[in-house]
């Protein structure tokens, strides 16, 4: 049986750090996802879509240990947010999200659509049916760890999008957090969150300068 690590198998995309801001090139990686809108805090389809995201995912993580195929632990939650370019903080009853957690790649779209059926026969929750499987590549991107509560965000969020403006970067894509804390569990000072923003490098910037360019950068 296969033994996956998610520490060393996704560590440079999943673990930064939170006193510098880094450059990362992010592969095609696959991903169950949900799409809605509303704000996360109050609207009832993003806790429609995080119980869909974590049966469907929890299914195929014990249907492949059973099989003795690959033991793994599921991945943390993680988001989409906004629109083109990054997001915009304002109302949160206007976002638009995608909801989704990392799947090895082991898991083939026939094995996604059982699991989606053994969860639809044991209680069917309502977000099941917008659950799809996808491979997402996000590129080269700027990240950096948030140590905190998430209404804290906004300055750590600054410091990303300076980053790339000053080193010769514009914001592509839509903003992306991924969540390792549990807030169940975790007070809100101890959260801890990756927040990444996609790049490209601005027209008319020199590529040598791309070449030597600085992999990361303390605050």
């Amino acid at each position: 049986m296969k033994k996956i690590d998610f520490s060393a198998a996704y560590g440079p995309w999943y673990f930064p750090t939170s006193r510098e801001v880094s450059i990362v090139t992010v592969p095609a990686m696959n991903f169950a996802m949900v799409d809605g809108a509303g704000d996360p805090n109050h609207a009832a389809a993003f806790r429609e879509a995080l119980e869909a995201l974590f049966a469907v995912s929890y299914t195929l993580r014990f249907s492949l240990k059973k099989e003795r195929i690959a033991d793994y632990r599921v991945g943390p939650l993680e988001a989409l947010w906004g629109e083109e370019g990054g997001f915009r903080p304002g109302s949160p009853e206007g976002w638009r999200w995608t909801a989704m957690i990392l799947q090895p790649d082991l898991v083939s779209p026939a094995r996604f659509r059982a699991a989606v059926e053994e969860v639809r026969r044991k209680r069917d929750p309502p977000a099941l049916a917008r659950l799809r499987l996808a491979r997402f590549r996000e590129g080269s991107a700027v990240q950096v760890l948030h140590v905190g509560p998430y209404s804290a965000e906004a300055p750590t969020i600054e410091r990303l999008h300076a980053f790339a403006r000053e080193h010769g970067y514009q914001l592509r894509g839509r903003h992306h957090e991924i969540y390792l804390g549990d807030p169940r569990r975790s007070a809100p000072a101890r959260l801890r969150t990756v927040l990444r923003q996609p790049i490209v490098r601005r027209t008319g910037t020199s590529k040598v300068g791309a070449r030597n360019r600085p992999r990361s950068a303390a605050p």
